[in-house]
């Protein structure tokens, strides 16, 4: 479930495809722990801004910017403006809580006898794959430079982890499922 959101997109006029004759403003945003994309009403009195992180759990009395979630949107669902806001976004929700993707690196299995887990990250073949994992039975990874700094092959794991979750997006119907909720 999430709890927060960051806003890709503000269309104060709605969508211009909607066919209702009184058009209701929208946020396009993008879940902080799940990658859900959301259309989300916002209250009428709202200021609201691209790349602002708000609130959008279950309780009503901390919902300062919006009234109700919409529905979930998929990536055709987007606007243009929306699309190019994406990678950034995804970005900063890394960069707010890095532990948890690079805990990825550390703890990532394998699939099955002939695929790792790891070997989904775009950019990161059999043998960097190989290289992260004989790193780690050394210790644990702390940081994405220490990735970097001891997997030499792997030069920005943060670009890798934006990049898969920017794919599993797109492909909605993707087998493997790493980062974005099914």
């Amino acid at each position: 479930m999430e709890e927060y959101a960051y806003i890709i997109d503000f269309l104060p006029q709605g969508r211009a495809d909607d066919k209702n004759f009184r058009k209701s403003p929208l946020i396009l945003a993008i879940g902080e722990s799940e990658f859900k994309l959301l259309e989300i009403i916002p209250k009428v009195d709202a200021v609201v801004t691209v790349g602002d992180k708000i609130y959008i759990g279950k309780s009503p009395e901390k919902r300062d910017k919006i009234i109700s979630i919409k529905r979930r949107i998929t990536y055709k669902d987007l606007t243009s403006a929306a699309i190019s806001e994406l990678p950034y976004t995804i970005e900063n929700i890394i960069d707010d809580n890095p532990q948890r993707f690079v805990d990825f690196f550390n703890n990532a299995e394998a699939i099955n006898t002939r695929m790792h887990t790891l070997e989904l990250l775009p950019g990161l073949g059999n043998k960097s794959m190989w290289s992260v994992l004989d790193e780690r039975k050394k210790g644990p990874f702390k940081s994405f430079e220490d990735i970097s700094e001891r997997v030499k092959s792997v030069h920005n794991p943060k670009k890798m982890v934006v990049n898969r979750i920017m794919d599993e997006l797109q492909n909605r119907y993707e087998k493997y499922k790493l980062f974005v909720a099914k």
